[in-house]
């Protein structure tokens, strides 16, 4: 896309697609980077109040129940979609399919299927779709991504991931637990976050994947454990703990032949070379918010941050996961088809 001049650039006008949770915070960065939050699509109403509470200069913006109906009564150049996980393939096709751009909260679907299918169908439509993983946008784990992209770790040989959270719990009696509306457990939702950085931050390839999950009561998974062999040869853990007692932790360890990096839950501690120093990071590499990023794409000041290529390899990962625990934690093959 081309850039557009300072005073014709476009006020983008954008329909939310579910407007509880997190999509509060969405509205308030559309706000901040000067989009036009015009339609609210949410069954609750109490959801759609919240909105317009939070951010009041949106207060005439319209509301529906149906996000179909929005689609065709809306004037709109953008959605962001906050639903159900596995809605989010249906409602992202429908919207490309009405020339809009779109904004996906994770995971951008729940089969790697139909995550090609999407690739396919955004290069024909010359639409952007982003996946909403914010660290992408994040200074910690965009120095991880530096410090491995410009060689000074060497070659990568081992990668560890960790994530507890209170999920169980915290999210018990909803969506997220009943699989024909998650798509999956624990490893599909926050967990996927986590996979994503795996393979972002190292530029890493999976090809082989064992797990074990452990579903308690539930439904859908609510703790696993994945071993990952990489196409290079490097190894690699992720452990996703949907069953801590409290609070939230995030851990992520980068092993090279020259040196090995830590994320601690926010804070960064690495050492290069055998007698380096230990280093920490002081100051972060943040680019900018997923809303802004999102706006700028469709308006052809940057390059969207976290692309459809980027949902499809969180999914394929998570399928080989759940295949391989479906056969009792025997090792499988991470599919690509074309």
């Amino acid at each position: 896309m081309a850039k557009k001049a300072g005073n014709d650039k476009k006020k983008v006008r954008v329909g939310f697609i579910g407007s509880g949770g997190i999509m509060g915070g969405h509205a308030q960065r559309l706000a901040e980077c000067g989009a036009d939050l015009v339609a609210l699509a949410d069954p609750s109403s109490d959801a759609r109040k919240r909105i317009k509470d939070r951010v009041p200069q949106y207060k005439d913006a319209d509301e529906f129940e149906d996000w179909q109906e929005m689609l065709k009564k809306s004037d709109l150049d953008a959605i962001e979609i906050g639903s159900p996980h596995t809605l989010h393939y249906e409602q992202i096709c429908a919207a490309l399919d009405k020339g809009l751009h779109v904004l996906c909260e994770k995971p951008m679907t729940c089969t790697s299927a139909h995550a090609r299918d999407l690739i396919k169908r955004v290069k024909k439509a010359k639409k952007v779709l982003g996946i909403s993983y914010q660290r992408h946008f994040q200074g910690t784990y965009r120095y991880l991504r530096q410090l491995v992209e410009s060689g000074q770790l060497g070659k990568i040989t081992y990668v560890a991931a960790l994530q507890g959270q209170e999920w169980l719990n915290a999210v018990r009696g909803t969506w997220r637990q009943t699989q024909k509306l998650s798509g999956g457990g624990q490893l599909n939702d926050s967990g996927s976050h986590l996979l994503d950085m795996f393979m972002w931050t190292t530029g890493l390839e999976a090809e082989e994947v064992s797990c074990r999950s452990e579903f308690f009561d539930t439904e859908v998974d609510i703790n696993s454990a994945v071993n990952v062999t990489f196409t290079n040869g490097a190894l690699g853990t992720i452990s996703v703990i949907g069953s801590a007692p409290t609070g939230f932790y995030e851990d992520f360890t980068i092993v090279g032949t020259e040196g090995i990096a830590y994320y601690r839950n926010g804070k960064i501690t690495y050492q290069l070379g055998k007698s380096g120093p230990v280093l920490e990071l002081t100051k972060g590499l943040d680019w900018m918010n997923v809303d802004s990023n999102f706006v700028g794409a469709i308006n052809g000041e940057c390059e969207i941050g976290c692309p459809p290529t980027i949902g499809l390899r969180v999914i394929e990962l998570t399928e080989a996961a759940w295949r391989s625990h479906d056969q009792n934690g025997k090792p499988v093959k991470v599919e690509r088809g074309s």
